[in-house]
């Protein structure tokens, strides 16, 4: 079993915090542009009178499919590039730079189907490249934390990225989209004010960002590994070879990867499609969702930071199997229940559990990972999210066709939970002895 090994000292909290704070911006910036804002402007403003029997909300589909599959494709190479710790706070500036301006770029989507095409390639560009900028962020954890603190650490980190989609949301909601353009009073003609909440949404990214571009440990350059230039192909050879070395060096990495790309997708599952369930089977208002929203993302953010002060005193694999079988539980029983009251109960439940598992899944990688291999740890768990994300959607819709009812949804969500949590029961992880 790998032992975690930290060479690196204890970072100081300015440090720490402006990590937790890239986090703040990123997660803000997906939630506007991928999820509430930018990608609904696009398929019910832009796209609204598309010629052809393909809907704009089906090329939207294809559209952040085609950024998936990038990031399947481009996590592990730059996995392997940001093993060497010295090139991680580049890659993060270079990726952070690009997700920067291709969202400021959404400010000139005009609502003119013509621009759609524009419009969607920029959502899909900005997605991948926001999802690859975790890989080298991911593993910039091990800088900044000791074995006694990268839990809390971790935790803290994807706290105040929850808490950070709820204050952008809230900003760009009243400040620029509510009424006729908000209280900035922004024009709604040609989209005049989403388009301008983008710009703001660049600009609220790359301030967040910069602490950490500026602060981040940044050891000097190995010699030998500057002198290393592996290539496009070379590094695809370079990364099945460190497969197979961390294969033979423990298989239980290879089976964490697994089990927690399918427990992950689970999660990503609640959260997508709870709303819906909400607004069709549990009878809340489409009004009232946005407000749920941002109550789930406090819950989450509360929960991970909870969560990993809890993982760093008695492990992440006991807080992850503790959380996903909650959540078995709780999805379970709002499966029974009606009514408003259930789902806000039963929901935010769900969502108190979300944030400490994805937080010990991020921490539980970083210790079995092996000492200076961390890139490619983090950008194979990119890439393995990635490579099983129809999972949850496909379970979802399979069991609403069975058994005729959209309740049934839940119970597809329930089964991938199930089986991330029986796999992660399989995982022989480090002790805490060992680990410390």
């Amino acid at each position: 079993m790998s032992e975690l090994r930290s060479s690196a000292p204890a970072a100081r909290r300015p440090q720490i915090l402006a990590w937790a704070l890239w986090d703040f911006g990123a997660t803000g910036l997906n939630a506007v542009v991928v999820t509430f804002v930018f990608s609904i402007y696009l398929t019910n403003t832009v796209g609204d009178d598309l010629p052809g029997d393909t809907s704009a909300t089906s090329w939207l589909g294809w559209a952040l499919g085609g950024a998936g599959l990038s990031v399947a494709l481009l996590a592990p190479l730059t996995g392997v590039w940001v093993d060497a710790p010295w090139r991680r706070r580049r890659a993060l500036a270079v990726l952070t730079a690009s997700t920067v301006t291709l969202t400021s770029a959404m400010s000139l989507i005009r609502d003119d189907y013509r621009y759609l095409a524009v419009g969607l390639m920029l959502v899909a560009a900005a997605s991948a490249s926001n999802d690859l900028a975790s890989v080298p962020y991911n593993a910039m954890l091990r800088q900044l934390s000791t074995p006694k603190t990268s839990g809390q650490i971790s935790g803290l980190g994807l706290g105040l990225g929850f808490f950070g989609s709820v204050v952008l949301l809230l900003v760009v909601y009243f400040g620029f989209v509510t009424g006729e353009g908000g209280l900035l009073g922004i024009p709604v003609a040609d989209g005049q004010n989403v388009r301008a909440a983008m710009l703001f949404t660049a600009i609220w990214f790359g301030l967040f960002a910069l602490p950490l571009l500026i602060s981040a440990p940044s050891p000097k350059p190995d010699p030998l590994q500057q002198r290393e230039s592996a290539g496009f192909f070379g590094g695809y050879r370079k990364l099945w070879a460190e497969i197979r070395s961390e294969w033979q060096r423990d298989h239980n990495v290879i089976y964490y990867l697994i089990a927690s790309a399918v427990f992950r997708d689970g999660l990503t599952g609640v959260f997508a499609f709870g709303a819906v369930l909400g607004v069709k089977v549990y009878g809340v208002s489409e009004a009232d969702v946005l407000l749920f929203g941002v109550s789930a993302s406090v819950v989450a953010a509360v929960g991970a930071v909870v969560g990993g002060r809890l993982d760093d005193r008695i492990g992440a694999k006991p807080v992850i199997v503790g959380a996903l079988t909650a959540m078995i539980a709780v999805a379970g029983t709002l499966m029974t229940l009606s009514g408003v009251l259930a789902f806000w109960i039963c929901g935010l439940l769900l969502c108190l559990f979300i944030g400490p598992t994805l937080s010990a899944a991020r921490t539980l990688m970083l210790r079995m990972s092996a000492d200076g291999k961390e890139g490619v740890a983090f950008g194979l768990y990119t890439t393995t999210g990635r490579a099983v994300s129809y999972l949850a959607p496909v379970l979802f819709s399979t069991f609403i066709a069975v058994f005729g009812t959209d309740r049934a949804g839940m119970g597809g969500l329930i089964v991938v939970l199930a089986a991330g949590l029986l796999a992660m029961l399989a995982v022989k992880t480090p002790g805490r002895v060992a680990a410390a």
